[in-house]
């Protein structure tokens, strides 16, 4: 973990609510797709944790939404100011389980960090699948991007107004895939979990307190004990969680 300064070098909207944040700095610390990064906001007690999207020597690249005080200032922040910001956070994804055919599940503002895992595989030659999930039309991104990688892409939107119509559930069953990797809402973790037909890892979200392990605060229940989202995880593998009735 270290405490580095970054300079915002773009800002922008990309989707209803959701922002693209380019950060110049010390990325030495990230060193896997699904790590995160906590980021100190003025006047708030509590640092904001962000999933990280990309991250190449010296460009931190975070997708965020405005969901509250926090991220509501960052999306007022313009290029030239500084943020102070924790790096090397948690634990990412094991590319290495992948097989030849990964399959890549994101919901919403889940969708990112699966970016940095869709680049590392595609690297390695793997015939990766993403299906990726939103509300509605206007709160998609990263369809583009996905696809410029390669990458079989599928949307879907709860109300049909841009893809297929549903959840990211409906489009896995018809799927055949070596390994999967999911990210967003614990309740569509929970539902991939039940329809998947291998092993695969799944990123949570939680509220964060420290960011770092010290005060239990986004602790879950899994069979080895209690571990923490942002210290053992927030990456933990599909077998090892035990859900909440």
């Amino acid at each position: 973990m270290k405490d580095i300064k970054f300079c915002i070098s773009e800002n922008k909207k990309i989707a209803r609510d959701v922002f693209l944040m380019r950060l110049m700095g010390d990325t030495g610390d990230i060193s896997s797709p699904g790590q995160f990064v906590n980021i100190k906001i003025g006047g708030l007690y509590l640092r904001r944790p962000i999933s990280v999207c990309c991250a190449t020597d010296g460009e931190l690249t975070i997708i965020y939404k405005v969901v509250g005080r926090g991220t509501d200032a960052m999306s007022k922040m313009t290029a030239g100011e500084s943020l102070n910001v924790l790096t090397g956070l948690g634990n990412g994804y094991d590319a290495s389980l992948s097989g030849n055919k990964p399959l890549l599940v994101g919901g919403g503002v889940g969708v990112p960090p699966l970016y940095g895992l869709a680049k590392k595989l595609t690297a390695e030659n793997k015939n990766v699948t993403a299906v990726l999930g939103f509300q509605q039309k206007d709160d998609i991104f990263g369809e583009k991007e996905f696809r410029q990688l390669g990458v079989k892409t599928y949307i879907t939107t709860n109300d049909g107004s841009y893809g297929i119509k549903g959840f990211v559930t409906d489009v896995m069953k018809g799927l055949h895939y070596t390994y999967f990797y999911a990210c967003g809402p614990e309740s569509m973790l929970r539902a991939v979990c039940g329809v998947s037909e291998t092993s695969g890892e799944l990123s949570f979200e939680r509220r964060m307190g420290c960011g770092f392990g010290a005060c239990m605060g986004c602790s879950c229940m899994t069979l080895t004990g209690s571990k923490r989202i942002c210290k053992d995880g927030p990456v933990l593998k599909k077998e090892e969680i035990l859900w909440e009735n």
